[in-house]
């Protein structure tokens, strides 16, 4: 009887700690998926913001030109415009350190060829350029922020990638399908843009019409 009492003892303790295990699984699960909610709305919001930014009388003169002595052609880029735009991308917090660096070098790679001749074609005044990166995001206006969603591709602790989309499709007729990649990261605690579609260096850079 007593073999008994202490076997049933040993099943009653392991019955008990499969249900902590249990348990902690289960707390763990829930604390992990209430983690990415949060990060996913965060997230959403700082998209909307800088979509909201961009179009604000805040925001930076995406490409600032200058034109020739005969005010017929764009030669270049203004660099020291082109540094307050650098500073006014710091300072709204929106911005990782990679996103500043990757459009300082895009600017300072389209001023180059631009002076130099580069491009098959003169950039006239009222033309469209000679290269791609042309608008900073195709189809801002499109749809209203408040039917914005994002679905998640990726996401950890300090990266995270997504698509931009309207979420009410009845709103949104003809634009089912359209989708913005952005990617963020976490530095300084916070979540700020990484990358935004329209923002490869390469593709960016090259000649429009040219692959």
């Amino acid at each position: 009887m007593k073999n008994i009492g202490i076997l049933a003892l040993i099943i009653g303790l392991t019955f008990l700690n499969c249900n902590q295990g249990y348990s902690i699984n289960e707390q763990t699960d829930s604390k992990q998926n209430n983690e990415k909610s949060k990060d996913k709305e965060e997230i959403q919001n700082l998209i909307r913001q800088v979509l909201k930014w961009a179009d604000s009388e805040k925001s930076i003169d995406l490409l600032p030109v200058i034109r020739d002595s005969k005010d017929s052609i764009y030669i270049g880029f203004d660099i020291e415009l082109h540094k307050q735009n650098l500073d006014k991308l710091k300072e709204t917090g929106f911005f990782a350190i990679e996103f500043v660096e990757n459009y300082n070098q895009i600017i300072l790679t389209l001023d180059r060829k631009l002076r130099n001749h580069e491009y098959e074609y003169n950039w006239l005044v009222g033309d469209l350029p000679p290269f791609i990166f042309v608008s900073w995001w195709n189809g801002q206006e499109r749809f209203p922020l408040q039917w914005s969603t994002i679905e998640m591709i990726d996401l950890n602790k300090t990266f995270g990638e997504f698509y931009f989309k309207c979420g009410n499709l009845e709103k949104c007729i003809g634009l089912e399908n359209y989708n913005m990649k952005v990617k963020v990261a976490k530095e300084e605690n916070k979540w700020k843009i990484l990358y935004l579609e329209g923002f490869d260096f390469k593709e960016s850079t090259r000649t429009d019409g040219v692959l």
